[in-house]
């Protein structure tokens, strides 16, 4: 009778794991692979602008531009789109978790009308750029640094970056701030990303699942390690922005639940260089720009004009 019950528990036991494994795989394939979710149709009001920038984009005068991962292992390509006059001046601008540059042409568009070249790239695991994995900006901060050199190299010594994100992209342009940059870049623009990776997965495993943060986060870290290429615990724009020398535009929705509002104020504090917070009243997640679009251009065309000249 004890031997028939010890049984029982041992195989109650291994049940439990192995739901708790499925439970992780699952969570890991929906946060980390390409194409395996979607993040569904986005708010009319955006819908109806981007689907007019699009068509823009895709009649106004680009080139691709292809490049390496920092690894060597993927080939990654960018939208590149000259200014309509000549000008040393460029920003590069990374994009959304789930989304490419074609999700971009609003922000394209609008630096391109106040003035300056834009290159924006498809991350690893998007667009038209290789990769099974979408990193969360982490690995792709050091994609963005090949970015940078071939930038320069192209378009010479003398040139001006600004970098300008949203979301995943603000994220990654936050990471990027504590790497050792090119003196050529001279401002940063983030949009509603977030403090670090574990954070913004936490909130999504409550927010989606209803599930706790732990144990579930350290056991998903390190079955996405392998294939991932990291730690996705390391991965934190808080930590990067300490070491952040350069003037910094931070934005946010007062009403962000995707990106939890909080997480721009832990930024801002954690910012070494100059910088600057405009929390949108009354804005979701990505939606400052698209709630009005000239205050939204007119406050980030003067903040990256003030730094880039």
């Amino acid at each position: 009778m004890k031997k028939h019950r010890k049984k029982i528990i041992i195989g109650i036991i291994g049940l439990l794991l192995l739901i708790y494994v499925g439970v992780n795989g699952y969570l890991v394939n929906y946060a980390f692979v390409r194409d395996s979710a979607s993040l569904g149709a986005p708010a009319p009001k955006k819908a109806e602008l981007l689907k007019k920038d699009q068509v823009w984009l895709a009649q106004t005068k680009q080139q691709t531009w292809t490049e390496k991962s920092a690894d060597g292992k993927l080939t990654l390509k960018a939208r590149y789109v000259p200014a309509k006059k000549v000008t040393n001046e460029t920003i590069v601008i990374a994009h959304g978790y789930r989304e490419n540059s074609l999700q971009m042409a609003s922000y394209i568009r609008m630096f391109h009308d106040l003035g300056y070249n834009v290159l924006a790239p498809d991350d690893r695991g998007a667009g038209r750029s290789e990769g099974r994995y979408i990193t969360f900006g982490w690995q792709d901060r050091l994609d963005y640094q090949n970015w940078l050199k071939q930038l320069i190299a192209k378009k010479g010594q003398d040139s001006k970056i600004g970098l300008f994100g949203v979301s995943m992209g603000g994220a990654t342009v936050m990471m990027m701030s504590g790497e050792k940059l090119p003196k050529q870049v001279k401002v940063i623009v983030e949009d509603c990303g977030y403090s670090s990776i574990n954070e913004e997965l936490g909130t999504q495993l409550s927010a989606q699942f209803g599930l706790p943060k732990e144990p579930i986060l350290t056991t998903a870290s390190w079955m996405a390690h392998p294939f991932i290429g990291f730690n996705f615990k390391n991965g934190s724009a808080t930590e990067q922005l300490k070491q952040n020398k350069l003037p910094t535009l931070f934005i946010h929705g007062s009403k962000d639940r995707f990106v939890p509002t909080e997480m721009v104020y832990e930024n801002y504090q954690a910012s070494a260089g100059k910088k600057k917070l405009w929390v949108v009243k009354d804005a979701a997640h990505g939606m400052s720009y698209y709630q009005d679009p000239t205050v939204y251009t007119d406050k980030v065309g003067a903040f990256v004009a003030k730094y880039m000249n």
